[in-house]
């Protein structure tokens, strides 16, 4: 029998039951929504992560303290002082790192801000002025930081949009003052509305000088991080042996086994993160891959039925000439139809719900949360559809082309 005519025929048997067709597809349908759906957030996820790494340009290095975490038990290594200003001297040194273009060391931490009896909690940013350019964080009113206010350990501060809005509203701020631990620190310059930038939402920052920040709000004499930048990015390899070598003399370390602190470039991180997201996705994705299992079986028990519904249909067609091959292809057809459609449908819907997902995190969330449609998850949706029809709909169709035309001629 011609393969039209056997398509003709499988179509024809599923178009004189269409609720149980369509509901029978309804496992396919959620299963590969819920694939398109995850793989889409994971891709969106990770492009706004990594988007959010590559803001500090591909000739940066942070030098963090303690050893490089290999997991949960070594979060507390963030947190040690090793890091100190001999440390940042000897890295301006030419003769030890002479691809150093620019060192900004970090503090970081979280206070109340107060002015006029009103309170806001603030993200205590401490560094120098060249955070405006490595982030793009130009005031847009009144100025930044500078050179002078660092080593006058000066009180001035910037501040983000949200935190004016909060603590000034719509009056003028450049000149004004908030006092944040006791202290009060003038008001020099106001960031635009930035968002998300680096993991940093700098509409609720206030960026003061370093030094001020470790002696009167912190009161530490160590720094969170150092922060550097190559004169070519065809030289940080080098940049990144000769601060190590100059760390370890520092520290009078020998062995590397027992360095207290750790480089990190922004492809490190952006690989270790994509790697991440990666296996999260596949995990989400196997789990939400279980629905497809659910309706192959729904498929082969549907399609069980509908061989002992069609008993007399089968007898008759093999009377007449069909081959047992022509009733298995027909039944086979009839299966990986159901899930193909329901792939279809499953990609359409798992598209439009993506777009939907995206839009509520970029304005819900404050974030710059992209669609990402991943066309190769839509393929391989529609194979592994088309594949579940397949597998479960052999044994139905096996169990139609061995009937007997005699026995089922005569079956009531």
């Amino acid at each position: 029998m011609l393969f039209k005519y056997t398509l003709k025929t499988a179509y024809n048997g599923l178009q004189t039951n269409r609720s149980r067709s369509a509901l029978t597809i309804l496992g396919i349908v959620i299963g590969i929504t819920a694939i398109i759906l995850i793989m889409s957030l994971g891709q969106g996820a990770q492009n706004l992560i990594l988007g959010q790494i590559q803001v500090m340009g591909s000739k940066t290095i942070a030098i963090h303290p303690g050893r490089q975490p290999k997991g949960p038990t070594d979060f507390a290594q963030m947190f040690m002082d090793s890091l100190k200003e001999k440390d940042v001297e000897e890295l301006k040194k030419k003769i030890n790192v002479p691809n150093l273009e620019t060192i900004m060391p970090l503090v970081y931490g979280s206070e109340t801000g107060t002015y006029k009896g009103d309170t806001y909690k603030l993200t205590i940013f401490g560094a120098s002025e060249w955070l405006a350019p490595m982030f793009d964080i130009y005031p847009s009113d009144g100025e930044f930081i500078t050179p002078e206010d660092i080593k006058n350990k000066s009180d001035v501060v910037v501040i983000g949009s949200k935190v004016k809005d909060e603590l000034f509203g719509n009056s003028n701020t450049v000149g004004e003052k908030i006092k944040i631990k006791n202290r009060s620190f003038k008001v020099v310059g106001v960031l635009p509305k930035k968002r998300q930038v680096s993991f940093m939402n700098f509409d609720e920052v206030a960026i003061v000088p370093y030094s001020t920040a470790q002696q009167y709000i912190f009161g530490i004499k160590h720094y969170h991080e150092i922060v550097v930048e190559a004169d070519s990015e065809n030289n940080m390899p080098r940049m990144a042996e000769d601060i190590t070598a100059t760390l370890r003399a520092s520290h009078d370390i020998s062995d590397p086994l027992k360095d207290d602190f750790y480089l990190q470039t922004q492809q490190d991180l952006a690989n270790r993160i994509s790697t991440v997201t990666d296996i999260l996705t596949m995990f989400l994705v196997a789990v939400a891959a279980i629905s497809l299992i659910v309706g192959g079986i729904g498929i082969m028990n549907i399609m069980l039925v509908s061989v002992t519904e069609r008993t007399r249909e089968i007898g008759l067609r093999k009377a007449i000439g069909a081959t047992e091959k022509d009733v298995l292809r027909q039944f086979l057809l009839e299966a990986v139809i159901l899930t193909s459609v329901g792939g279809v449908i499953g990609i359409g819907l798992g598209a439009v719900f993506s777009f939907i997902a995206s839009i509520i995190l970029s304005k819900g969330l404050g974030l710059d949360w992209g669609f990402s449609f991943p066309f190769f998850a839509a393929l391989l949706g529609l194979f592994v559809a088309s594949s579940v029809g397949l597998i479960f709909g052999l044994y139905p169709a096996r169990q139609a082309a061995k009937k007997s035309p005699m026995e089922t001629l005569r079956y009531e």
